[in-house]
């Protein structure tokens, strides 16, 4: 007798079910970020991930269908929480806008401790300009950079800071001040201490948070101000 076979009991097309995968997207997203952030897109085998991941040598394309695909996903999940998490650093309860941008900085830097592939993911985009390139600044550093730039440009225009490019801030704070964390192993040529260590990260944001606002400030008293610059700094050390 012939057998028939239900839809419930065919394989599905698309994406398999996750009970069929060795590993989690959680664990798929950050083996990959670390892998393009390390080796860039070009330098990826998804052969090797498969490997890696513990799983057959159809894991990653019978659930993104090519390494295109795994990289977008990836870069979705990657930069979404830091859009997140920098919209959510506005702080309605802060008065000072220096203050405010004090904090959006250093929430900035804790993030790229957490997360340092995202740095060397963009160290090795940023070489070429290219359609994945054209993505993410589109989709996650514009964005994510718009209420940054409506803040400096108000302090400017107030007369709390001097008037700074975006590109040279993103830089200085970026590929400058959060580069210890990408960079950790020549950073441990330095200092012996761990960069990525809880206590050295929140010092290390403090500190650079604070001499990027001093080097930012105008000194109010010196072109007529009536508040000092110092009224929207933090001592060395204290955490937001």
């Amino acid at each position: 007798m012939k057998t028939t076979t239900t839809p419930s009991q065919r394989r599905p097309r698309g994406r398999p079910r996750t009970d069929e995968s060795p590993a989690s997207l959680e664990v798929i997203f950050a083996a990959a970020l670390k892998a393009f952030a390390t080796h860039g897109y070009d330098g990826v085998s998804l052969r090797t991930l498969n490997r890696e991941l513990g799983g057959s040598h159809n894991l990653l394309s019978g659930r993104f269908g090519s390494k295109e695909a795994l990289w977008y996903a990836t870069v979705d999940w990657a930069f979404q929480p830091l859009v997140l998490r920098l919209a959510t650093a506005f702080d309605p309860t802060v008065s000072d806008p220096v203050e405010q941008l004090r904090i959006t900085m250093r929430t900035f830097l804790l993030h790229m401790a957490q997360r340092p592939e995202l740095l060397g993911l963009m160290s090795i985009e940023g070489r070429q300009d290219t359609d994945r390139l054209s993505y993410v600044y589109n989709t996650y550093v514009q964005p994510a950079l718009e209420p940054v730039e409506r803040l400096l440009d108000h302090l400017a225009d107030s007369g709390r800071i001097c008037r700074v490019p975006l590109r040279l801030f993103f830089f200085l704070l970026a590929h400058g001040a959060a580069a210890l964390f990408t960079l950790a192993p020549l950073a441990r040529h330095f200092d012996t201490a761990d960069p990525l260590a809880p206590a050295c990260v929140e010092s290390h944001a403090d500190l650079a948070a604070d001499l990027l606002i001093r080097a930012l400030e105008i000194d109010s008293a010196a072109h007529g101000g009536d508040q000092g610059s110092a009224n929207g700094r933090r001592r060395r050390g204290e955490v937001a």
